[in-house]
């Protein structure tokens, strides 16, 4: 199988990484946006800006290459996986319009300015491409290092959802289909919003029960805003939603808990994101997400604590007290 990864951050080094190694033996290019990068990775075999100490298997093959139809690369791969930021998305997208292969992106987001998730965002600019998300549980350095991982492969197409299945599944990676792109979606961009809500109940020292109560109330917000938009509720019960929330509310490698973290200590906004040198997707998806849930009355009052947090309208002992001072309600109301 022939595999196109396009970003060679974190997460699409690790992926590109993963692919090689899979026992079928697959023909993996990594496509890397700065020749200069691309060099660097050639030469060192070490992503060491994203994946420090981790070699990069010899199979994954490095290019630098523009992305276009001139180029005949689209037609080739058997998978084109989109390993870009949220960010950067719509362009790659727009590039791939006429591609043959089946597309997954590994993104986590919603689009800022337009509000759109991914494969919404698919549908304005390249609405004939067959495509999917891959996501779930998983921090790219542990991929990287072949500890065990589970992902969701979700697509409304089998033969998306198959092809990144076969892409990826091997004895150190479990990938589960699953066609309901929308709550997949869902979860994996409210959950790193929840995630920075957990980061800021852990730097005040709250305590576990504080921590149990903000993930089980943040995931009924993320169920509520997925059904609203058309999600099935059992998926929220699974890796995409459940799981991908512990694990980012909860790991050490978690970049959105790590900004609660420092908004606790007294960070400023900017000064947290730019400790990171990383992307924390939660930050730039938080207000987002409240503009959606509003539009359709749903209630996420975690989500607007993070938003207020974010935006200097309150500090974070006033965002713990007015949670804390809500009016009593039904569990399940």
């Amino acid at each position: 199988m022939h595999i196109s990864v396009i970003g060679a951050g974190a997460w699409g080094t690790a992926m590109a990484m993963a692919a090689s190694r899979h026992p079928d033996g697959h023909q993996v290019d990594l496509h890397v946006r700065d020749k200069a990068q691309a060099v660097a990775l050639q030469q060192s075999r070490e992503n060491r800006r994203y994946l420090p100490g981790v070699r990069l298997p010899e199979a994954v093959h490095i290019s630098s290459e523009p992305w276009s139809r001139a180029d005949g690369c689209v037609s080739t791969p058997h998978l084109v996986v989109v390993a870009t930021p949220m960010a950067g998305l719509r362009g790659v997208l727009t590039a791939l319009a006429g591609a043959d292969a089946p597309v997954a992106w590994l993104c986590k987001g919603f689009e800022s300015g337009t509000g759109l998730m991914p494969h919404e965002v698919q549908a304005q600019v390249a609405p004939k491409l067959r495509a999917g998300a891959l996501s779930g549980p998983s921090f790219a350095l542990e991929v990287a290092r072949q500890q065990p991982t589970a992902l969701v492969a979700a697509s409304p197409h089998a033969h998306v959802r198959d092809a990144m299945v076969n892409a990826f599944h091997g004895p150190s990676l479990r990938v589960y289909a699953n066609h309901d792109m929308v709550g997949v979606e869902v979860g994996g961009a409210v959950k790193n919003v929840l995630a920075i809500a957990t980061g800021l109940c852990d730097g005040l020292n709250l305590g576990l029960n504080a921590r149990a109560a903000l993930i089980t109330r943040g995931l009924a917000e993320m169920t509520r805003l997925g059904i609203a938009l058309g999600a099935q509720n059992d998926t929220f019960m699974g890796l995409s939603g459940l799981g991908d929330l512990v694990l980012t509310a909860t790991g050490d490698l978690s970049r959105n808990r790590k900004v609660g973290l420092l908004l606790a200590q007294g960070q400023t906004l900017n000064q947290a994101v730019a400790s990171l040198g990383h992307v924390a997707e939660g930050v730039y998806t938080a207000r987002t997400v409240m503009q959606r849930a509003h539009l359709l009355g749903v209630d996420m009052p975690i989500t607007a604590a993070v938003v207020g947090l974010l935006d200097g309208t309150c500090s974070a002992q006033q965002a713990v007290q007015a949670l804390m001072g809500r009016d009593p309600k039904g569990e399940f109301a």
